[in-house]
């Protein structure tokens, strides 16, 4: 598909970029150019234009473009040709539009890069020193969570229950101070993710589950550095299963 500036006319073209405004103006544009991937008025390998030219059509300047471009890369929608220009890499599920405002898409990756850099630490101290009362909690938590997947409801605060527990069990006040804070964004992304993999496949939410049951099974056994892997790992596959629409079924 050619893509030319005028196919990317900005919905708002009164926007100013305001140096203030700067990092809501690159998410809402980072939530437009996602929302026109998931629509497929962008397929992978369109060629994005020119910096220039996406200034000129969304009436911002070129430091908001590129926060945009780079964020897009990082979260793997677009890959950059150094001389040639940025294309887009993969098409994301319908359900990451579906679940929540385009304009807080950059928000919601962004929390992942918080959750991979803080929850493996904490589930590798919790399987470290974690008191047996705490790892009890950390199953029943999971217990909660398979619960609602098979249809009790309220995944989304189960799932974020045992991602607490796990930080409780971390014996460090800090890690549950720092996901408590992010209860909002992990909120809105837990609504995308699950909202997605309780509409795809039996074997998704299997494979869901599993990964929560990996996390508790190497915290019970005592397991640091496979606790810190398995979280790793699970949160790796949460992102990837709502930017990437033909992948993890």
């Amino acid at each position: 598909m050619a893509l030319t500036p005028g196919s990317f006319a900005s919905p708002h073209p009164g926007l100013a970029p305001r140096l203030e405004k700067r990092e809501r103006l690159a998410d809402r544009l980072y939530g437009q150019i996602v929302e026109r991937i998931v629509s497929g008025a962008l397929e992978a390998g369109d060629k994005l234009p020119s910096e220039n030219e996406l200034c000129r059509a969304y009436g911002v300047s070129r430091p908001v473009i590129r926060e945009t471009l780079m964020r897009l890369q990082a979260d793997g929608l677009i890959h950059t040709r150094q001389g040639v220009g940025s294309f887009i890499e993969r098409r994301p599920p319908p359900g990451l539009i579906r679940f929540a405002e385009p304009s807080d898409l950059a928000g919601v990756m962004r929390c992942f890069e918080v959750r991979l850099s803080i929850e493996g630490a904490a589930a590798r101290l919790a399987a470290q020193r974690g008191a047996p009362q705490s790892v009890a909690q950390i199953e029943s938590a999971l217990s909660a969570f398979k619960a609602a997947m098979d249809g009790e409801g309220g995944a989304e605060h189960a799932d974020f229950e045992f991602h607490l527990a796990v930080a409780k069990a971390a014996n460090n006040d800090y890690f549950v101070t720092i996901l408590s804070s992010l209860h909002t964004a992990i909120d809105a992304l837990l609504r995308i993710s699950l909202g997605i993999t309780t509409r795809g496949s039996a074997q998704r939410m299997r494979r869901v589950y599993e990964e929560h049951e990996s996390i508790y099974d190497a915290i019970a056994g005592r397991d640091g550095e496979g606790a810190d892997l398995a979280m790793r790992y699970h949160l790796n596959r949460a992102q990837r299963r709502i930017t990437d629409k033909v992948r993890d079924r």
